[in-house]
């Protein structure tokens, strides 16, 4: 009986101590955007039969589903486990032995320093001591006094200076022994550390040794792009240096690696995709009128980012003031202001939450200090707002009958003077008058249609119907609203294209500490035929912009990220590089160039307002004047404005564009100048506003 309990006391010994601890070695690293998979390999020495094997010092944070082995040759893997080790204790940072045989080699300085002072305040007190000259019985003559008096004094001011001396050394010993004893303490004080560790119990038909490779993912880890653009002057090729900051806290440093950069994602999910049939009907020809819509995709968190800015627009190239940018997961935040800007601190979070009133939210991981957006309209979202005319106006303040009309309410034909026939047709009917069928005005997306007829728009595609009658119809749209004005807002399509992914294998070994700390790796280098061009907008900035741009970025494989800007060997400031919202060419502007002005100025001179009947009339004209003050011969791109109505009570009129181009749908002029050293050039323009009196605008 005593046996039998010896025996299951040691059996968890025995069964502990077949477990084999093995050191692996990090071989390479693949980084992702966001994540990383560390590949690591082993000798390991099988017996015939069953063998644990345990892989230690690995990350606290891996994957456990990611695990991969391989070069087993052939043999099995019974059981395979990842577990975390809370009870070994840290490492002992490598210079811990250097830093205390340190410490003890000055104290010992500091003892022969002490031990010296000591001999020379002995030789100090002797002839202090004995510093009489002569005796009763015998007199020194004065040439004798003289010379003993000499030897006293020179003695005792080098001892003293020896002395003084001494003592800076041992103040010197002294410091860098608390300098030392300091790094020993933080290095004591640093917190034992969570070690990862891979259990697995390999089947192995012979005795054989293996060489195993495992691969894993990690957290808390990943690449941000950078790029370093160059030019030397106007007739230079542009440099562009692609580079990566890598980042890791995984728990473990990464050292002498070799790092290959991914631009995908890891997909670990073996299953086959599975295809299904794609159906195919009639669609309106009003869908032709939107534009798939590209998502961004692709942007990454980059952990530098402590500051943020950028400016908010509509679809239309407008600022948006009063749009709500929250850090998402806190309570910090912003506002853009009458120009769509805005600036925010960062200390923590990854994203940015934007929000405005009638348009889709959009959460945009911090990928730069510098973040442009453009929201979308998102009419479903106007829940309390119903629609007049052309611009927006609450339901509250409308004394006439409103309807709204839901799609499922309009392909159950529920909204009055509305049917549908079948289940892809609208159309309206409405009072009839003199026993002819009177239809409603056509609103859709903000468009009136006249000639509205069945089968026109799917009731798929419609996101929603108001529906305005009485006076509220016609008092917006005259007589045209007679019968009612039925106002539709469209579903718009998102089409979703994920980026291709690409791998840069890096031929240089990096260390990366697990720090979070930034480590710069180039991934390639460009000289690009590039042309230059100075920009200026008198009207919002005086300054002068150079520009240059470049062709075929596409295949450069570049994503979005900051960008440092180098003209002439100057620093010229940081911009962004985003090719997910480049067309055809992408432009960059290389910053201010003071040697070229432009001046916009109101001719005063011109008549400016007068009246006519019930309106008021305000005349403008502009000159804008350039001067090139370089030495060499420039080409300038200028632009300016001619305001565009957006009531049917504000007329422009008597526009003068004289040698700009006119672009009559957005009211924008442009000027394509080339200018000669010391030339100057003058552009004039201007406009006539219409408008009734006792109202205001601004200009």
């Amino acid at each position: 009986m005593k046996l039998c309990y010896l025996f299951i006391f040691c059996l968890p010994y025995f069964v502990f101590s077949a477990q084999k601890p093995i050191a692996s070695n990090i071989q390479s690293v693949t980084v992702y955007l966001s994540g990383a998979q560390v590949t690591r390999t082993a000798n390991c020495s099988l017996t015939k039969g069953s063998n644990e094997i345990i892989f230690t010092g690995l990350s606290h944070k891996i994957d456990e589903s990611s695990i991969q082995v391989s070069g087993l040759n052939g043999v099995s893997i019974l059981t395979m486990g990842y577990q975390i080790n809370y009870l070994d204790k840290r490492e002992s940072h490598p210079k811990v032995t250097a830093w205390e045989n340190a410490i003890a080699s000055a104290q010992q300085d500091i003892t022969f320093l002490k031990n010296k002072i000591a001999g020379l305040s002995e030789e100090e007190k002797v002839i202090t001591t004995n510093r009489m000259v002569g005796t009763d019985n015998q007199a020194l003559d004065l040439e004798k006094v003289k010379e003993i008096s000499t030897y006293y004094r020179e003695r005792i001011t080098a001892i003293k200076n020896q002395i003084f001396r001494t003592n800076l050394e041992i103040n010197k010993h002294q410091t860098t022994i608390k300098d030392l004893q300091q790094q020993l303490a933080e290095a004591n004080n640093t917190p034992d550390t969570q070690q990862g560790e891979i259990a697995i119990t390999f089947d192995a038909p012979i005795a054989t040794t293996l060489k195993v490779t495992l691969k894993y993912m990690v957290n808390d880890a990943g690449w941000v792009p950078n790029y370093d653009i160059k030019s030397t002057g106007l007739n230079a090729p542009l440099n562009l240096a692609y580079k990566a900051n890598v980042y890791q806290n995984t728990g473990k440093d990464w050292e002498g690696v070799r790092v290959v950069l991914s631009t995908g994602k890891p997909d670990f999910n073996i299953s086959k995709p599975k295809l299904e049939t794609h159906y195919l009907d009639f669609t309106s020809a009003y869908s032709k009128r939107y534009s798939h819509i590209q998502k961004k995709k692709g942007y990454s968190y980059n952990p530098s980012v402590k500051k943020v800015a950028g400016t908010v627009t509509d679809a239309s190239g407008q600022p948006l003031p009063g749009v709500n940018i929250l850090v998402k997961g806190t309570q910090t935040g912003t506002q853009t202001d009458f120009d769509g800007h805005y600036e925010l601190e960062v200390p923590y979070g990854q994203e940015l939450s934007f929000s405005y009133l009638g348009m889709h939210n959009q959460d945009i991981p911090l990928y730069s200090s510098i973040i442009n957006l453009s929201l979308e309209e998102d009419a479903s979202a106007l829940d309390e707002v119903v629609v007049m005319g052309y611009g927006t106006s609450s339901s509250t303040g409308i004394t006439g009958a409103v309807g709204s009309v839901t799609t499922e309410r309009l392909l159950q034909g529920r909204a009055a003077g509305i049917q549908i026939r079948g289940s892809s047709s609208l159309r309206g009917t409405n009072a009839r008058a003199n026993y002819q069928e009177l239809q409603p005005l056509y609103i859709i997306d903000g468009v009136p249609l006249d000639g509205y007829t069945e089968g026109d728009l799917d009731a798929s595609e419609i996101q929603s119907i108001d529906i305005l009658k009485g006076e509220d119809a016609t008092s917006l749209y005259g007589s045209r609203g007679t019968s009612g004005v039925v106002i539709i807002t469209t579903k718009k399509s998102d089409s979703v294209e994920g980026a291709t992914k690409t791998e840069f294998v890096i031929k240089k070994t990096y260390d990366i500490p697990s720090d979070n700390d930034i480590t710069a790796i180039e991934i390639n280098s460009f000289a690009l035929p590039a042309s230059y061009e100075y920009f200026a907008a008198p009207i919002v900035n005086e300054n002068v912009f150079l520009t240059t741009s470049f062709t075929d970025w596409e295949k450069l494989q570049l994503l979005p990220g900051e960008a440092n800007i180098y003209f002439e060997g100057t620093y010229a400031g940081k911009t962004v590089l985003d090719p997910y919202t480049t067309k055809k060419e992408m432009v960059l502007s290389l910053g201010i160039d003071p040697n070229i002005t432009v001046s916009r100025k109101q001719e005063r001179n011109f008549k400016s307002r007068s009246f006519s009947g019930n309106n008021r009339i305000l005349n403008r004209r502009y000159v804008i004047e350039v001067k090139n003050n370089k030495g060499v011969a420039i080409s300038l791109r200028l632009l300016d404005r001619i305001p565009k109505s957006q009531n049917k009570d504000i007329k422009i009129d008597d526009i003068l564009i004289d040698t700009a181009d006119f672009d009559s749908k957005k009211g924008l002029l442009t000027w394509k100048l080339n200018l000669m050293p010391q030339e100057i050039k003058t552009e004039t323009f201007g406009f006539q506003v219409k408008y009734p009196r006792g109202r205001y605008i601004s200009l």
